[in-house]
């Protein structure tokens, strides 16, 4: 693998995910992955979430970063700990020449809780490599036993500790204790345990080597400086700092000394604009949640140390985006590419932030306001602060503090439980993996150990096209190997017991590739009459595990019969060959910067993710639907076939997606065929689709019929997901869409028509809101839900304003009869017809325009017994005589309510109350004038 190679956002611990189908045996035996024995690599590493968090460490010390170069090396089932350690040993010794002295190794000490003894096979062999035994010492599980998750691969582990004060002291009492001085530099996992679900650990069938050395500590060592944020790898961003803000020179401080923390927020912003860079780079964007929202937090950390501690004006942050191209831009030449987005989205971000802030600190003075005097903050607004806005937690306890007030912290923390809870059972949340279809690395390893053969599922790609056009899918006879449930491998599963059966081939095809597993039965050859479902279909280290409910007995041995729906695959492989005609179209349309970040097919829909730099336009959405039409029209053989990886890795414009793929992999080529694309400097990818791909496909493009994207939006800024649909459901969202298009022309025919009656507009205007929502829930094409959308905006807009105007009108001719009755009176207190409480105010706003002394109060009868009120008070009248007061009282005569502020004020009450309603009215206001 090169150097610098890939790279992962952690929720857990970054390096190891990458080979993680190795660890656990789940690797398909012809991927690239597989062949793999020995790896070094350098790859960029984010850890700032998660089992393995170092966000809140930033800035406090010198040596943890959120984006940090991981140097590994890697042993999968080949060496171990006696050669891991000898190698370590000589690249640091020799090679790097760091001093022996200075140098402290640990060990893991023993655990009596687990039954784990100390690993004394790890401590003997840096003794016989010259290590004096005070150099070498045990700690326990928490410092010296790695562990990837919950579940799953784990060991002992050892790490290498650099004593950057040195001078011959023993600072072995320094090691593991946080010491800035003395440092951790490189961590040696021995994979050789897992652990299970109930907790207990097992030997692992193969061990593993998998070690991690950040490149900050390791530059700090060889350039002799004592902290991480002295080296080249941050000094001239730093320096930058310093120019762009107020505050002082960076002196590395840290502790009591850093007073104010400006060192600290110097260190914080060198770091985080480093990961942001990075992360921006390889299309994470900070956003509402998983890996986006770890971002978020990162920038707004950020942003807050800028601002409030460096007194630096907006824009800093993505001022030093220059910087960091500078200095890492060599080893990552997509750096350079991206330097104006990068600055882009870190300024768009830190500006809503800021706003942001603004809103919740209105928001706190107003509540503090409204509070009553000894009581806590209200919980319910500081959660929304947080959940809503992104106002930091930090940021409200510090803000009621200088006010002298406390948060319900109990309340508050109680809303983040339930949220936890909603989140945890939502449709978002994890499934668990069912036990029956995903082998174990103890199952895997014993099927190796037996010798079962890797199950041939070649026949999943055997099917032609009849005379008439239909698919014909040839039948397959296999015999059970194995069968899989309750986490082992069985010779038999009884009537009604839930299994794995593992097949010495299928034609079922697995889940993979983003393409759903096939579905349909097996059938025991002899028993024709007892049919076993095939639920799903799973790939797990070469083996195809189907996942049966057994009818009757089945045992190993059985000969079967496997009948795929075929109904279901078709539907799979029409929407597949349509995914990659949508990649081609996009990236046609769209421009080549235009990667697939992931999709799904089902025999439903197909869901396609992908990067871009700007919204996709409504014209954007038919040109692309255009490009896939002449495709289907032009009814492009699909050409397949199985090549050697190097040999796909060189066609120019192929499409792939990050993942691994087997060796030899399939190529999928619309149009063209493989031998074709494969010739030496050939162009032919460049100009159709051709993409990696082991799923299903149609065998002609034309059977596809037609497609229509009935949905599109953006995930995060830069990430957008489409939705499709094909053949007769692209059609009759079409013709949905056609419908829809004719009711929106025939509003609109009538409000161009126009009416006077304030009734017939205000149905117009709900006719309006009705078809809103319904274009904005249909399935139809998404180009023409977003004109429909724009039309009906407008016509949303044009029936309100009419609306209003026609009740205007209404107002002003029932204020000038009333004006003429109640001839410059003080008060005006009388009943008037009003279709509505709108019209009514509007009426007495009128009145009062016209009249600017008098003080004004209507009731409007209406059909239902209800009674309407509405009242202004004159501004000369206050502040004795009150709006709210007054329309209180008049309606609490009517048995009703009301309220308002002193100047104006609207209710209701009931019509058997009106005739006392009045007389109150009339009273109260010559009480109070």
């Amino acid at each position: 693998i090169p150097p610098r190679s890939g790279w992962h956002l952690a929720i857990a611990d970054v390096s190891r995910l990458q080979f993680k189908p190795i660890f656990l045996g789940t690797v398909h035996p012809r991927s690239e992955l597989a062949q793999h024995r020995r790896v070094v690599n350098s790859q960029k590493c984010v850890r700032a979430g998660g089992k393995h968090n170092d966000l809140e460490d930033v800035g406090r010390d010198t040596y943890h970063h959120t984006f940090f170069e991981m140097l590994g090396n890697w042993s999968f089932g080949d060496y171990f700990k006696e050669e891991a350690c000898s190698m370590a040993w000589e690249l640091l010794t020799e090679v790097y020449e760091i001093p022996r002295d200075r140098l402290y190794v640990t060990y893991f000490g023993g655990d009596s809780t687990l039954g784990l003894s100390a690993d004394e096979e790890c401590r003997d062999v840096w003794l016989r490599l010259g290590l004096p035994a005070s150099h070498v010492l045990p700690f326990p599980l928490k410092d010296n036993f790695w562990e990837m998750g919950d579940t799953g691969p784990c060991g002992p582990c050892t790490e290498i500790h650099y004593d950057h004060v040195g001078g011959g002291r023993n600072a072995a009492a320094l090691v593991n204790q946080g010491s800035p001085d003395v440092v951790e530099i490189w961590n040696l996992v021995f994979m050789q345990y897992s652990r299970e679900v109930e907790g207990n650990l097992l030997p692992l069938p193969q061990h593993h080597v998998d070690t991690g050395m950040g490149l900050e500590r390791l530059v700090a060592v060889l350039q002799n400086k004592r902290s991480n944020y002295d080296t080249d790898l941050f000094t001239p961003i730093l320096d930058a700092i310093h120019k762009g803000c107020r505050a002082p020179r960076y002196q590395g401080l840290v502790g009591s000394a850093d007073v104010g923390r400006v060192n600290m927020a110097y260190r914080v912003v060198a770091d985080h604009v480093r990961t942001l860079c990075v992360c921006i780079t390889d299309g994470i964007y900070p956003g509402c949640s998983g890996a986006e929202l770890v971002l978020r937090r990162i920038l707004r950390r950020a942003v807050r140390f800028c601002s409030e501690v460096l007194q630096a004006p907006p824009g800093l942050l993505a001022s030093l985006v220059p910087t960091v191209v500078e200095v890492l831009g060599d080893a990552y030449p997509e750096l350079t590419k991206n330097a104006d987005q990068i600055m882009n989205i870190i300024n768009e971000n830190e500006a809503a932030f800021l706003s942001s802030l603004e809103r919740g600190r209105c928001i706190i003075e107003r509540t503090v306001q409204q509070m009553e005097p000894s009581t806590n903050f209200p919980a319910e607004v500081a959660w929304s602060l947080y959940g809503n806005l992104g106002f930091p937690l930090d940021l409200i306890d510090l803000m009621l503090e200088e006010k002298g007030i406390s948060l319900d912290s109990a309340a508050f923390n109680e809303l983040a439980l339930e949220d936890a809870k909603r989140k945890a059972g939502g449709p978002q949340a994890a499934q668990p993996e069912n036990i029956n279809t995903h082998l174990d690395v103890h199952s895997l390893a014993q099927l190796r150990r037996s010798n079962v053969p890797a199950t041939d599922d070649s026949p999943k790609y055997a099917y032609t096209l009849g005379q008439h056009g239909q698919y014909e899918f040839s039948p397959c006879q296999a015999t059970v190997l194995m069968l899989y449930r309750d986490q082992s491998l069985q010779k038999e599963a009884g009537a009604g017991q839930h299994c794995g059966v593992i097949l010495d081939r299928t034609n079922f095809y697995a889940e993979q590739g983003g393409q759903d597993s096939d579905r349909g039965y097996m059938m025991c050859l002899g028993q024709q009459d007892v049919l076993f479902p095939v639920e799903s279909v799973h790939l797990c280290g070469g083996y195809v595990i189907h996942e049966v409910t057994a009818v009757e007995t089945l045992r190993v041995g059985d000969q079967v019969q496997l009948f795929v729906d075929e109904a279901q695959r078709l539907a799979c492989m029409t929407n597949h060959t349509a995914t990659h005609l949508l990649n081609f179209a996009l990236r046609h349309v769209l421009g080549d910067s235009t990667e697939q970040r992931g999709s799904h097919v089902t025999a439903e829909r197909l869901r396609f993710d992908f990067d871009t730099k700007d919204p996709v336009t409504v014209e954007q959405l038919q040109q692309v639907e255009q490009v896939v039409q002449d495709m289907i029209q032009r009814n492009e053989v699909v050409h397949m076939a199985e090549v050697p990886l190097t040999l796909a890795r060189r066609v120019q414009g192929l499409r792939t997606v990050d993942e691994g793929y087997p060796d030899p992999v399939r190529i999928v080529s619309l149009g063209v065929p493989v031998e074709s694309v494969l010739t030496c400097d050939s162009k032919a990818a460049m100009q159709t689709s051709v993409e990696l791909c082991c799923g299903t496909h149609l065998l002609q493009t034309g059977s596809v019929e037609d497609l229509a994207i009935i949905s599109e939006r953006q995930l995060v800024k830069g990430i957008s997901r489409v939705i499709a649909v094909t053949g007769r459901q692209a059609k009759q969202a079409r013709e949905v869409g056609q419908c829809l298009a004719m009711e929106v022309d025939s509003v609109s025919l009538r409000m161009k028509q126009g009416s006077t009656s304030i009734p017939d507009m205000q149905n117009l205007s709900k006719e309006v809101g009705q078809l809103t929502k319904v274009v904005a829930n249909t399935a139809m094409p998404q180009w023409q839900r977003k004109e429909l959308q724009t039309i009906l905006k407008a016509l949303q807009r044009t029936a309100n304003t009419a609306v209003k105007k026609l009740e205007l009108q209404q107002a002003e001719k029932k204020a000038q009869s009333l004006l003429a009755k109640h001839c410059n009176q003080p008060v005006i207190i009388d009943t008037v017809p009003a279709d509505s409480l709108s019209i009514l105010m509007k009426v007495v706003n009128q009145l009062c325009d016209k009249s600017p002394g008098t003080s004004v109060l209507l009731l409007s009868p209406q059909a239902s017994g209800e009674v309407l009120c509405a009242c202004q008070v004159s501004k000369n009248c206050l502040p004795a005589f009150s709006a709210a007061d007054w329309a209180v009282a008049v309606c609490t005569q009517m048995e009703g309510k009301a309220g308002g502020s002193h100047i104006v004020a609207k209710g209701s009450g009931n019509a058997k109350g009106m005739q006392g309603a009045l007389t109150t009215a009339l009273e109260f206001a010559h009480s109070k004038l």
